[in-house]
């Protein structure tokens, strides 16, 4: 939703197998996972967990800690950063958290535990034409993951998330590549939905809880083969936290977060029926540049998929889109920065940065972003 991969998002069910995915594979036997975005996404049994039923009052720095007594939320970062030069580079780091139960169980292991925790890490090089991605899974037990609060830190194991007021820190690596990042709220959290609920279906509880900083001017440290760049740039963080979001009839989503040249920001996330149609329940926010905003629903967006891209591991995504919203008058062309941005990870999906480009109110604008594409490819990977 993250995202989606948000919001989204995130996605997160598969925690649940998580625990038997690990222990199989400490046995040396071969298992694979296949699971969709959608599948995670869903509702089955949520008894005993809290939902998002109503608006609720945000307190922080509180709420940029967990929320254990919901089932899934996650800390989703993305952004657009370049070098002096102007080379370019997008990024995406997220850390999931899933109960697998709704209460702890009494064991005296320090390893006990009903927290489990899923991080992905990638990194764009844009002028390199080349696509990093990452995961690992840790249990929230013996300081391997977890949430700590005052400051609030999130880790899974060496990639950590640090949240003081406006001022974020954040720390990835693995393999060839390496992030690390400070940031600085430039505008207001925005609330989206209705005051920060976020409705994805009909049944009461099928929402989240959702709040992004959409104007975070960062700087630091890429790595990507030894080589180093000092860049600077702006993120995108969204955070969202619930129990159940799609419905059956619910395959996945097209998200999109686009920061404008003229310091505005567009969220739009576009969720798809089994049939390929748009749901009722699509919708956005459009962040305007003294940080005001205003709910964009399904109605008031015209999005046009203007090509395609086939996975060379299988299925179709969609390739570069065209997004209106005739209310704001506002006409936008999105590419992507890079084509191969899929995420083949235990779920496969698209998350990618993108160029901007088109009107708005009858001015030119320019800008950059991140679209997260589900449920077009779902088949796992090989634990």
């Amino acid at each position: 939703m993250s995202r989606f991969l948000i919001m989204l998002i995130i996605i997160i069910s598969i925690f649940g197998l998580i625990a038997f995915f690990i222990s199989q594979r400490n046995n040396h036997a071969e298992i694979q996972a296949r699971i969709s975005v959608a599948d995670a996404m869903s509702s089955d049994d949520v008894t005993g967990y809290a939902r998002a039923i109503e608006p609720r009052e945000f307190r922080f720095p509180q709420d940029h800690g967990p929320h254990n007594d919901f089932r899934t939320e996650w800390w989703y970062f993305t952004g657009n950063l370049e070098t002096a030069d102007k080379r370019q580079f997008g990024f995406q780091l997220t850390i999931f958290r899933n109960s697998l139960s709704p209460e702890q169980a009494d064991r005296k292991s320090d390893w006990a535990t009903n927290q489990v925790y899923m991080g992905h890490f990638a990194l764009t090089d844009v002028d390199g034409g080349e696509f990093y991605a990452y995961e690992r899974f840790a249990r929230g037990a013996i300081g391997i993951a977890g949430v700590k609060r005052n400051p609030v830190q999130i880790k899974i194991e060496d990639w950590e998330i640090s949240l003081e007021e406006n001022k974020i820190d954040i720390r990835a690596a693995a393999k060839e590549s390496s992030i690390d990042l400070d940031m600085k709220s430039e505008k207001p959290i925005v609330f989206h939905g209705e005051k920060g609920l976020s409705r994805k279906g009909a049944e009461p509880g099928n929402a989240s809880y959702y709040y992004s900083m959409t104007r975070l001017a960062s700087s630091g440290i890429i790595k990507i083969n030894d080589e180093s760049f000092r860049v600077a740039g702006d993120a995108w963080l969204d955070r969202e936290w619930s129990t159940s979001a799609l419905a059956e009839d619910q395959t996945g989503w097209d998200w999109f977060s686009l920061q404008l040249d003229n310091n505005a920001e567009l969220m739009y996330y576009q969720i798809r029926r089994m049939d390929g149609t748009p749901d009722r329940f699509s919708k956005g926010t459009l962040v305007n540049a003294d940080g005001a905003s205003v709910n964009i629903s399904k109605e008031d967006v015209n999005l046009q998929v203007t090509g395609y891209w086939e996975s060379p591991r299988g299925g179709s995504y969609p390739s570069g889109w065209r997004l209106e919203l005739p209310r704001e008058n506002i006409n936008l062309i999105i590419t992507p920065l890079v084509r191969d941005q899929e995420l083949a990870l235990s779920f496969r999906y698209w998350e990618g940065a993108v160029s901007v480009e088109g009107t708005y109110q009858g001015n030119s604008v320019s800008g950059k972003g991140y679209v997260e594409l589900t449920g077009y490819a779902d088949q796992g990977q090989w634990f």
